[in-house]
């Protein structure tokens, strides 16, 4: 099978209807600012925050769409970061791909966050069409020997006060060759079926 990091192909479904806040008061950040700013967009279809109660090694891909990703079957490694949230890996090590996704649980600014320490410090970013009704963004911030030529990072808000990251490394035989945000995406994607499954969506 070939490697949606190495290829790439994308599905979709239906983006779930929002509950009705029309008489809702606008939503708060940490940091007391009204969500969203620094010009990040509104989620207009959230979904229940507890869709992230469950690690992402334990939920965010299925075995079927990590073979499909890195080329095999692999176990996600965890590797949570305090600051921010949940987070796991799926590596192949004999290709150099691989996929990563995070749940910002610690940070209640959503994609707002993002908008506004993320954008400055990006080496490549630029607003996708929605996923799956959920605004999205895809950035490249360099990392160790990461380059926007193999390295995107995809940022999905699923409310104004929490987001998921789906971020990819290619493979070594497709740097160059096919671009990681474009993967990214599909990790997203997947990432988003999954959840709106667990919301009843």
């Amino acid at each position: 099978m070939t490697a949606v990091l190495l290829a790439g192909c994308s599905g979709g479904s239906a983006p779930s209807p929002a509950p009705d806040a029309t008489n809702a008061p606008p939503p708060s950040s940490a940091s007391g600012k009204t969500l969203p700013y620094a010009g990040a967009p509104k989620v207009e279809h959230p979904l229940p925050e507890s869709v992230l109660s469950v690690h992402p090694c334990d939920g965010a891909l299925t075995p079927e769409q990590v073979k499909t990703l890195v080329g095999k079957p692999t176990q996600g490694e965890h590797a949570d970061n305090p600051a921010l949230g949940t987070e796991c890996h799926w590596s192949n090590r004999d290709t150099g791909s691989l996929a990563t996704v995070l749940y910002t649980t610690k940070v209640s600014d959503g994609l707002s966050a993002a908008y506004a320490n993320t954008k400055p410090q990006a080496k490549r970013w630029h607003p996708l069409s929605p996923i799956q009704g959920l605004p999205a963004v895809a950035a490249s911030v360099y990392k160790q020997q990461a380059t926007t030529d193999s390295f995107c990072q995809v940022t999905v808000g699923i409310s104004d006060q929490k987001t998921i990251d789906a971020s990819v490394s290619l493979g070594y035989s497709q740097i160059g060759k096919k671009d990681p945000c474009d993967a990214a995406a599909v990790v997203a994607d997947m990432v988003i079926t999954n959840l709106k499954q667990k919301a009843g969506a």
